[in-house]
Formats: C-alpha cells, structure tokens, sequence
C-alpha cells in the first residue's frame, strides 16, 4: 500500500475521494471552493454527462483558508479530505507518506480534526451555520459520481429501486433546521416586492425549493422541523402540483424515501425553470446579498434554469407551459430537425374512367391511418420538403391486398364529406350494454368494418359492424382439397362453419388495457397488464406471438401507419419499438419519469408520440431513437394523442380537461381547448384534417374547429429564440358541437373514409 502511494500525484488525490464517497465513506472537509455539477438528463431523453462546467458553491461562503506550500487553497482541501480517509481506514503508514510528499505540516490533520463537525454516515453533520460558508459536506458533493454511470444510480441485487443512499446522499448537507424557514421566508418576501413584471418568473423557483427543502429536513431526522415546514407553505404552491404535494406530505421519515418514485424523480432529474436573464440577475444578486447559500446550493445542484435573454414572461405564459413533474422542457430539446412531410404515395394505376373522380383521388390520396384532401394535404405527387426520404426507415413492401386496398380507399375517398363549421358530421355511437367484463380499450380498423374491445377479464373481442360474419380459415387437410387456380380462392378457404359476429381471443393473464388493428386487417394487438403484447391473426383468431419486454403493465400499443411496426409503452416508463417479426423491441425509447399511458405513430411512422403521467408529450425518432420534442404545460397525466392527417400537428388530451394544440415543427404549443370537465381518452382528426373530435369521461363527444386553431397562426410570432406563444382564450369559438351520450363515457373515436364519426364507450348505469 505504501508502494501505491508513492506515486499518488495531486490529481489523483481527486479520484480516490470520489471514489470513497461512492463507497460510503464519510470525509469532512473545512471548505470547498468549487464542486462539479453532477450528470444530468439533457432533456432530450439522453443522458449525458454535464458540460463540465463548475458551479460555484455559495455566494456566502467563507474565502478564508489554512494556507500551506501544498499547491493551491481547492487542492489542499481535497488532500486534507483523502488524509482524513486514509486516517479513518487505518492507514497510517499511507498518511505519512502522501504528507511529506505534498509538504504538508505534521499538525495539519489536527487542525482539522479540531476544525470539522464530523459527518456520520447518515448525513447528519454538526449544524454548521450554513451562511458561514462552512463547507464540512465536500463528500455529500462528490457521492453522486461525476461518471455518466451515476445518472443511472446503482442498483442493489434483485432491487428495481436505485440505491437510495447513492440517490438521497445530496440532501446529507445540512444547515440549522430552525433556519430553513426563515430562508424560505426571506426569499418568498423578496420575490413579493420586485417588479410585476419579474414577480412571475421568480415564483417559478417556489415549488422546487419548498420540495428540496422539505426533504433535506426529512433526510436528515428534523421530522418537526419538516412537518411545521410543509405546514406553512404547501398552501403556497400552485394548484396544478397538489396530487405531488399528497405523495410527498407522506414522507415524514428518513424510511418512507426508500423506493418512493416522487422523490426519485425528483432526485434524478434537473427541475428546469425558464427565466428571462434580469430576472435571474435579481435573485442571484439578492441571495449574495444576504448569503443566503442554503438556497442557492439548491439551486445550483437541483434546478437548470434555461436563461433566455428578452422580456420577462407574463403569468399567463408561465402558467402555458408550467405543470409537469421536471418543470418546462430546455430550449434545446426542441432544436433538433422534425421530416413531418407525408411519405411519397405509391402510384397506382386507377381502373376509373371519371376525370374528375380521378383527380379527386389525387387529392385525397396519403395513407391508410391519415388520408388528407385539398388544404390538410399535398395536392400533387411530389415529394414533400419536409417530408423524410422514403427509405429513411425500411418499410414493407406493397402486396397485391394492399393495393386492392388502397384503389377501394380512393374510391371511398371520392363520396367523403368534406366537413366544416357549417356541415358537421354525422356521429354513430356504439354503446357496449351490459359490459360486466369492464371494457377498457377499442379499435375500429381502417375501413370500419371491424371493431375490438380489451376487457378487464383478460380477454379480447372482435365484431363484425358489417353483415360480413367472421369466420376462421378451413384446416391444413380441408385446405388439401382446394383448387388454388381458382379465382375466388380466398373465398373457398375460409370454413362457413365457423361464421359468427364475435369472436372471443383468450391468451392473456390480466386486463387488456389496449388494442390496435393493423393497417391491412389481418392482425389485431393487444397489451395487458400480465407485461406483455400478443398478435392475434384475424384469419384464425389465434394468438401467433407474445412479446415479452416490459417488466410491469402495458397501458398502451398501437400499429404503424404502414404496418410491420409498432409501439408499446407502459409503468415501467419505457416505451420500445418493435417489429411483428422480432420476438426483442428494436428501440427503447427511455426519458420519462412517470407512467407512459398512450403511444402514437406519426403519418409518416418516422416518429412516435408518447403521452405519460408526469404530464410531458415526447416525439421519438424511430431511426435513432433520440427524443426530438419534450411538450409540457398539462397539467395532468396524459391519456389521449392525435397527429393531425399532414402530419404538422400533434392534439393532446389529459385528466386536466384540456385539449392542447403542438406545432410540431417548431415544437411549441400553439392552441388550447377548454371545455371537457372530465378526463379526455379519445382524439382524432377527420379524414381532411377540418374537425377534431374529443371524447370524454364527461359522457359528451365535442367538436373543434381545427382548421381556423391552425389557420389563425402567425408563424413569425414563434420563431423567435425565446418561444414565447401567447395563446388566444377563444376555446368558444372554436368549439362546433358538444353531444351527450345518456351515460356513456367516450373512450374512443374513429372517423370512416367518407368522414362520418364512430364513437364506442361502455354504458354506466
């Protein structure tokens, strides 16, 4: 060991301390000048390691130090730190060596065992007043790694929790308990005097530090001390964090923080606050003023505070965007470039001798999921600028069945309504009766002839809505008989015998909480809570795979617009990608801090929409994987998702009652719909992209005017770099149509190729 130590140099004194930090040795240390912020999420949904800036620690802190030959005062403090290791180890001979190598003076560890406090390894220092700048938690800076590794926190064998000691260990600093409340008092009166015009900004800084706060009080025993705390301010928070604020009144002891996700999300991701650069100039300068560095370590070690040079935002603004469990998504993951643009059409030859039918097709002729016409579509076949190459991804290939399919689509496409604000459509609802089983999901397939609902018993049932009955495929020995020259060869292999309605798929373990169709009608998925994703055929309506991947229940699947793809996404806050015929997901989209509750695929299946309960909208790119958008400004978990059929719009429905409006190629939110006062479950655009429809817990359809939401933006107005939208409050306009069902909540919407609207929920009596 001695050896070793001979040839330790100064800047490895750093890694060693590291290094025992993360081991869970306890080194006290007089002061720090500079401590390294840890890695953090990007934002983006990819962890990396901070720009390697370092933060200054608090403005309060004393700049006085024993000065010795030993190099400068930050490197003689980490020195003194890895003695006081080595001494604690027993490692005397090593302590020796390493001090007369670095010129130190015999007496200096006794200073500074006279000095220190003293940690124990719960994180209980001495109560040093923290406005004297005594930095004695030098380690409770360092036990979070500056490695990328540590944005991922340790786990323990057989544990799906992060280690709590490694995730918990920065509330080890402490200040006097009795002081946090007049620290938060000071501030809270400060931010009440500025200016109206900083006042709201400033207040953004409320709710994360009364959480921080509140839990370094916990973790480090003052239970009186937080529950008298959390007694004063929660009052003070903003409405829209209330069901955080009851999760987090429950955690009055060091124990209940073990596991609890609230707190490990808060933890583990930055809270990012968007202030203009004289408002934080103003509370930089006051918390210096009155050295208030409790705060400001907070500050500096928990918030990202996306600093855009401007005016201040308004309250109205503020309140927009605010509501998520991280707070507002940075600047920069909204940079990156979206292919919003429609894929190129096939060209398929028309068997039609009507002209004008013909170019009406031209019209109407994107894909499958998201068919558009005149002022929502392209108008001509040529490729979109905006639109992704066509082999950006690898798509399957048209088959035969398809084509067929497409030309009865573009039929179809010329008897569509061509819906507006004076020729709603027409809305058939499907009323399930006595649905004992408790449904909890539906799908229609594309031409509306089938429709599939995910009960809470485990099973999946699929009807015929046409005269058309289900029937299965012959068996392989009836199948021998066949001519397979003849021309109605598909008609022959299927067995009369078995003509029903309804069609009853057994497989799963637990209820289906959601259900998708394939685009060509030959398959049916299913996601449950048993953790898996099963594919039915609808030729034999027998289950042919069962994707195993999540670990918890998945709320959410759904097809690509091309089919081939889909996407899966559950509790276990991952949402993946996978291929019918991969048995592992090809992408794993990770990000989100709560729930993933809905998954959408964009038009062009080059992206995927995922909804979650920490209340942010995700858009994931298929090919790399990367997040592309981070939306926030619900105010509840998310349970409904709709790209509008150009694919420049993405709708948004959650518990809050809201229907928000995203423009997707500049990533910010451009519309709000208030009317729902219940959850909204079901979004969807019709055909030509004029209406959209929202379904609700509330029992009521309602109708949008989309076209004048989108048509009334001025671009120009956010371009600019500091996002700023102002959102008109015209929800009353734009609403065309509300219509009650008798006591049905809308649990889903379809709208047919000729545009008329199919709604489908449970009865409750």
């Amino acid at each position: 060991m001695v050896r070793v130590f001979l040839f330790l140099h100064l800047a490895h004194a750093r890694f060693i301390l590291k290094m025992a930090a993360v081991q869970g040795g306890v080194v006290d240390a007089d002061e720090e000048k500079e401590i390294k912020a840890e890695p953090s999420n990007d934002g983006s949904g990819n962890n990396n390691a901070n720009d390697g800036r370092l933060l200054s620690t608090s403005p309060g802190a004393s700049s006085g130090g024993n000065k010795t030959t030993a190099g400068s005062s930050e490197d003689q403090q980490t020195l003194l730190a890895v003695l006081q290791f080595l001494r604690k180890n027993n490692l005397s001979e090593s302590v020796e060596v390493l001090r007369r190598e670095a010129g130190l003076p015999e007496d200096s560890l006794e200073l500074k065992g006279a000095d220190s406090t003293g940690a124990g390894s719960g994180g209980a220092a001495g109560s040093a007043d923290s406005e004297g700048g005594d930095a004695n938690a030098l380690l409770s800076r360092v036990t979070v790694s500056s490695s990328a590794g540590a944005q991922g926190p340790t786990k323990k064998a057989g544990e799906d929790q992060p280690d709590v000691s490694v995730v918990l260990s920065a509330y080890s600093q402490q200040g006097d308990p009795a002081l946090y409340d007049v620290y938060y008092s000071s501030l809270k009166r400060f931010i009440e005097t500025v200016l109206d015009c900083h006042k709201a900004e400033l207040s953004q800084v409320f709710y994360p530090l009364f959480v921080h706060m509140y839990l370094e009080l916990v973790y480090n025993n003052h239970e009186n001390e937080a529950k008298a705390f959390f007694g004063k301010f929660s009052g003070d928070q903003e409405c829209y964090y209330a069901d955080d604020l009851r999760v987090l009144s429950s955690l009055t002891k060091k124990e209940h923080m073990r596991g609890n996700e609230t707190l490990l999300d808060f933890r583990t991701s930055k809270f990012v606050l968007r202030i203009s650069r004289d408002s934080y100039q103003l509370l930089k300068r006051h918390l210096q003023e009155r050295q208030n560095n409790q705060i400001w370590n907070i500050i500096q070690e928990h918030l990202y505070i996306d600093i855009f040079d401007g005016m201040p935002r308004s309250k109205s603004q503020i309140d927009a965007m605010s509501g998520s469990l991280a707070g507002e998504a940075r600047r920069e993951a909204n940079k990156a470039k979206v292919y919003y643009g429609l894929l190129k059409e096939p060209e398929i030859e028309l068997p039609l001798d009507d002209e004008d039918e013909e170019a009406e097709n031209e019209e109407g002729k994107p894909k499958k999921k998201k068919p558009k016409k005149d002022s929502m579509g392209s108008k001509s076949k040529k490729q979109d600028p905006n639109a992704p190459s066509q082999n950006r991804i690898p798509l399957p290939e048209l088959k035969d069945s398809d084509k067929l399919d497409k030309i009865m689509y573009m039929k179809e496409a010329t008897k569509r309504i061509r819906l507006g604000p004076e020729n709603l459509p027409s809305i058939c609802f499907y009323s399930f009766l006595n649905a004992y089983q408790g449904l909890t999901a539906v799908d229609f397939t594309d031409d509306s002839s089938l429709i599939a609902g995910g009960f809470a018993d485990s099973t999946v049932r699929v009807w015929s809505v046409t005269p058309k009955k289900l029937r299965k495929v012959k068996s392989a020995a009836d199948l021998n008989l066949i001519d397979k020259e003849s021309d109605d060869v598909l008609e022959r292999i299927m067995d009369e015998k078995t003509a029903s309605e309804s069609k009853i798929l057994y497989g799963h373990s637990g209820p289906v909480y959601g259900i998708s169709f394939s685009p060509d009608r030959n398959y049916l998925l299913s996601s449950s809570e048993d953790g898996t994703i099963r594919l039915w055929s609808l030729q034999t309506f027998t289950c042919l795979v069962g994707y195993k991947g999540h670990n918890y229940p998945v709320w959410d699947t759904q097809f690509s617009p091309h089919g081939y793809y889909f996407v899966s996404g559950g509790h276990d806050r991952v949402a993946r990608l996978w291929a019918t015929d991969h048995y592992q997901p090809l992408r794993m989209f990770s990000g989100h801090l709560a729930d993933i509750t809905c998954t959408r695929f964009h038009p062009n299946s080059n992206y995927v929409a995922t909804g979650s309960s920490d209340r942010t909208i995700r858009l994931w790119d298929v090919l790399t994987g990367n997040c592309v958008r981070i939306f926030t400004g619900h105010k509840g978990p998310i349970h409904a998702l709709a790209f509008s059929p150009n694919g420049k719009f993405l709708a948004s429905g959650a518990t809050d009652g809201r229907v928000l409006l995203w423009d997707i190629g500049h990533g910010l939110m451009v519309g709000e719909l208030k009317g729902h006062t219940d959850t909204i479950y079901s979004l969807k655009f019709s055909r030509d992209g004029e209406i959209l429809a929202s379904g609700s817990m509330d029992n009521t359809v309602r109708l949008w005017d989309a076209m004048k939401a989108f048509d009334d933006l001025e671009t120009d107005d956010f371009t600019a770099a500091t996002g700023h939208i102002h959102l008109q409050d015209n929800s009353q306009e734009l609403l065309l149509g509300t219509y009650m069902t008798k006591s049905t909540p809308v649990i889903h919407l379809h709208f047919t190729r000729r545009n008329l609207l199919l709604a489908a929920g449970a009865y409750n009596p």
